[in-house]
């Protein structure tokens, strides 16, 4: 899978050099590719931003940049799914994960100031699928952070990534419940010990008891996640 990120920010994504997505890039799983914005500007200032139209708060995004950048890494690719992260965007989902780890190519813009000239979107359109996605319902400074949650939500499941095919399986979301409670040796530990479930060998009984686990924190914690809850 080839991921490339637009921003201005991009020391911001160093962090993708290390733990399991380092190793993927390293072994070729993943091609991630993170670029300078201020790249595609032609003044000395390397300008990205500019008043708003009619007024307002903060600055705009300008789409000249925007639309060379795009030009540039999709030229290559046919129809790659371009994601803006954006607190006015669909919920990103672990079903969104799934969607789109079986996209060849996905292109991630982070905005920044008060967001991108809308122009952008529809010429980012022409190039490729259009997503605009959000974390939740809060803001945050830059698109950096939504997008580096995305990439690690989408690059983890690229087969091959993730060591141990079954514990992708098991995970919250997955199967539309939370996660079971999970424990560890030593079986006793201040004053906390592991229920004695876990340490009967009844892997039947185990499986059961997990499944209760699963639906009883959904219900405790996440209601919404099931049906009928919407």
């Amino acid at each position: 899978m080839r991921i490339d990120v637009l921003t201005i920010f991009p020391s911001f994504f160093d962090v993708l050099e290390v733990s399991l997505l380092g190793k993927a890039r390293s072994a070729g799983l993943l091609d991630v590719r993170v670029h300078d914005l201020r790249e595609w500007t032609h003044d000395r200032h390397r300008t990205v931003d500019d008043t708003p139209y009619g007024g307002g708060a903060g600055m705009v995004m300008k789409p000249e940049p925007w639309g060379e950048a795009l030009d540039a890494v999709t030229q290559d690719s046919e129809r790659p799914v371009i994601v803006f992260p954006s607190p006015a965007g669909e919920v990103f989902s672990q079903r969104t994960a799934r969607d789109l780890v079986e996209t060849d190519h996905l292109v991630f813009g982070c905005g920044r100031y008060e967001g991108i000239d809308e122009r952008v979107f529809a010429y980012a359109a022409t190039l490729g699928e259009v997503r605009l996605m959000s974390l939740g319902d809060y803001v945050l400074n830059g698109g950096e952070v939504a997008a580096m949650a995305m990439i690690e939500a989408v690059g983890r499941l690229v087969p091959g990534v993730v060591g141990n095919p079954e514990s992708l399986v098991e995970e919250s979301h997955e199967d539309g419940l939370l996660e079971y409670p999970s424990y560890t040796k030593p079986s006793s530990w201040r004053g906390y010990d592991v229920p004695p479930i876990l340490l009967s060998g009844n892997h039947g009984a185990i499986a059961a008891w997990r499944r209760e686990q699963q639906v009883q924190r959904t219900i405790e914690r996440r209601p919404d996640l099931l049906p009928g809850n919407d």
